[in-house]
């Protein structure tokens, strides 16, 4: 008889999928030379109605996005991202950036105080704000969930690619996490620059690659207890994601 080696690896859903499967993390015991969508064919094969949002997941292999054909080694980290509320990983922060995931009251003063260089003459600030209603019905609430680590990552990459593409002088880019109330700041962005051109361009390019690239979700509540996730943004992904 032959006997088929096989290898762990660490499963991750995020948002409607983890509601689905019913937990965030996972640990699978798959054949060597599994491949990322065959891994999710093993959870849809649990949870049918996983193959029917297929078209609109977007896997990730070791925190950066993933074609479904991705080749599997032991040990890695697959996750499978509902479409975002949505460069690379390990790309330098400069100094004066500021890329980060709140949990807390997320205040412009706080974040942007001194924020200009002397040398600057613009500075453009995008601010998300939670608003009552979505979809026709009264919002009461908000809750933001992350792949925190490749949201991160994300998050660096598009400030080194905000200062290549425009010439920025900083950049700061703040998302809050969790339970958010109707009004408060979700998200904070902020450019500067020497003239006001490029801190404007740069902050609508910036909110907009935002949205389609960091793995960050939010879930609606409405009145009578009822609760959806919000759609989202499928991210840009390599080769064949959506095949």
């Amino acid at each position: 008889m032959v006997r088929i080696a096989n290898m762990r690896v660490r499963v991750l859903f995020f948002g409607r999928l983890k509601e689905i499967v019913g937990r965030g993390a996972d640990d699978a015991e798959v054949a060597v030379g599994a491949r990322v969508e065959d891994v999710f064919s093993r959870y849809s094969s649990l949870f049918p109605v996983l193959a029917d949002l297929r078209p609109s997941v977007a896997p990730s292999l070791n925190r950066e996005f993933a074609a479904w054909q991705a080749p599997l080694s032991p040990g890695d980290e697959i996750a499978f991202l509902p479409p975002v509320s949505g460069g690379e990983s390990g790309v330098a922060l400069a100094s004066e950036d500021i890329c980060a995931l709140v949990r807390k009251s997320l205040a412009r003063d706080e974040w942007l105080a001194s924020f200009a260089a002397p040398s600057d003459g613009a500075v453009a600030v995008f601010e998300g704000v939670a608003r009552n209603h979505s979809r026709g019905r009264r919002v009461l609430w908000l809750e933001y969930e992350a792949y925190e680590a490749m949201a991160t990552a994300k998050m660096r990459a598009l400030a080194a690619e905000l200062r290549r593409g425009f010439r920025v002088t900083r950049v700061a880019l703040v998302h809050r996490l969790g339970r958010i109330e109707i009004g408060e700041t979700s998200i904070l962005i902020a450019l500067s620059s020497p003239h006001r051109r490029a801190a404007l361009d740069a902050c609508r390019f910036a909110i907009d690659a935002f949205k389609r690239s960091v793995p960050i979700w939010k879930k609606e509540f409405f009145e009578q207890g009822e609760s959806a996730w919000a759609e989202g943004e499928r991210p840009e992904i390599p080769g064949g994601l959506f095949r």
